[in-house]
């Protein structure tokens, strides 16, 4: 007699183990997964008038009121760069990160009526939208190539484009995917409870902004700030990213290697701690949504 005992292909269990990244489970709905990075890239631009436009509109006037704060009224020195390419460097990155979290930070609360449905690896939902904000990052980087090329070419600046330091861009991408999605998932998690949350999160971005040596350059802050305060920024991830990246890109600033590494190890750990979170949290949230 044929043995008909076969293995099952999914087994739905209240046994879980105690950290369980499930990046098997991501593997193999992986085409569910680029079917919502689709999704989100066309809701995105439907039903819009300038579509893509926005994204370009955001980032160059957030760059015009900074240069015109910071730059000219509160007297901040961006070296021989002009202080709008500065900003408009630091702004492009940020976005990205900023996108990252709040995009992933209400995914519990906003989709529980599919999650309700029909069984996928949850942690899909905020890993498409950070994949998906990568078109938005692409948008925003041709426009700062642009006038990068109008500075160098036309205005005649002293623009150096560290060549040999070139493959740390991909690096610093991806660490502010890790970092915003690892946030993001960790405060979705926390949202399923706590929805006032979500006002906290679009109110502490702009708060995090101001830490993240985005409008100044980090040896401003060492300088001007409060030893305490200039040692936050200093030792935020953030600001040690766009530093790094306004380094590679304009030559303003400093590349510290150690300090890379430690950045990198807590993106990396940051996005762990969220993902186990989120796969916890999953088990259970029908109940308190």
């Amino acid at each position: 007699m044929k043995d008909t005992q076969d293995k099952w292909l999914y087994v739905i269990s209240s046994k879980h183990r105690l950290i369980d990244f499930n990046f098997a489970d991501i593997w193999r709905y992986r085409d569910l997964l680029f079917l919502f990075v689709k999704r989100d890239i066309i809701t995105a631009y439907k039903q819009t008038i300038l579509g893509p436009l926005w994204y370009v509109i955001q980032p160059l006037f957030t760059s015009v009121i900074f240069t015109l704060i910071f730059n000219n009224l509160g007297q901040i020195k961006t070296g021989s760069v002009d202080p709008f390419l500065f900003n408009l460097t630091g702004i492009t990155l940020w976005n990205y990160f900023k996108q990252c979290l709040t995009g992933t930070s209400n995914t519990f609360t906003k989709n529980q009526n599919i999650f309700g449905k029909v069984y996928f690896p949850r942690v899909i939902m905020p890993i498409s939208v950070t994949i998906s904000n990568l078109l938005k990052l692409a948008i925003q980087l041709l426009i700062l190539v642009g006038f990068y090329i109008y500075f160098l070419a036309v205005q005649g600046d002293d623009l150096i484009f560290n060549l040999i330091y070139m493959w740390l861009l991909p690096l610093y991408v991806l660490l502010m995917a890790l970092f915003g999605l690892g946030i993001g998932m960790l405060l979705s998690a926390m949202t399923t409870k706590y929805r006032d949350l979500t006002v906290l999160v679009s109110f502490g971005v702009q708060l995090l902004m101001y830490l993240s040596a985005v409008p100044y350059p980090l040896s401003e802050a060492k300088g001007k700030f409060p030893n305490l305060v200039g040692k936050i920024v200093e030792y935020n991830p953030l600001s040690q990213i766009i530093e790094g990246f306004r380094f590679v890109v304009i030559n303003v600033g400093a590349l510290e290697l150690n300090k890379l590494i430690i950045t990198s190890i807590i993106c990396v750990s940051i996005f762990l701690v969220g993902l186990v979170v989120f796969n916890k949290t999953e088990k259970s949230f029908i109940d308190t949504v």
